[in-house]
């Protein structure tokens, strides 16, 4: 008695290493090609509150902490809390506006200087030396029962600085 479940199917060729590998390629070359594809797809797919804090409302502490002219950075809200030389404040957002690199404050220049372009923004965010296209964005802010409160649910582009943009007690 002979065991059938070896021989090959008489209508099947013979299993070889070159079909084999053949097949092995086409099906790591879909999967490669699929997996380029949900790359691609989630980098260019917003993801909801991406750059932002979720939509949160940041309690950014109490108005006396902010000496004026001062810049203090908030990493977790992605913003820096900006107290201009009159009082006022303003939520600058810590990504450029040209193609969203972290700046960083420089406390000896009194600037935001962008690493990736030479982009320069000055103590309001206002453009100072391009490739940035415009100012660097803002995001809501109130003071309530004197607490400084910054809404990151949501950034605000500008082209400029205005007076109006500017949060008072």
């Amino acid at each position: 008695m002979t065991d059938r479940t070896l021989a090959p199917h008489p209508d099947q060729p013979p299993p070889d290493r070159r079909r084999f590998l053949s097949l092995a390629w086409k099906v790591l070359g879909v999967a490669a090609a699929a997996e380029i594809v949900g790359v691609v797809a989630a980098y260019l797919w917003p993801r909801p509150g991406a750059g932002e804090t979720g939509g949160r409302i940041v309690d950014a502490g109490p108005v006396g902490e902010f000496t004026p002219a001062s810049v203090t950075p908030f990493p977790g809200g992605k913003f820096y809390l900006v107290r201009l030389a009159d009082g006022g404040f303003l939520a600058i957002s810590s990504k450029c506006s040209h193609l969203g690199c972290t700046v960083p404050w420089n406390e000896r220049d009194q600037t935001f200087p962008c690493p990736c372009h030479a982009s320069v923004f000055d103590l309001r965010g206002d453009v100072l030396s391009p490739p940035a296209p415009r100012a660097l964005d803002l995001y809501r802010v109130t003071i309530e029962s004197g607490v400084v409160k910054v809404d990151t649910g949501r950034r605000i582009q500008r082209s400029r600085f205005e007076a109006g943009q500017v949060a008072y007690l």
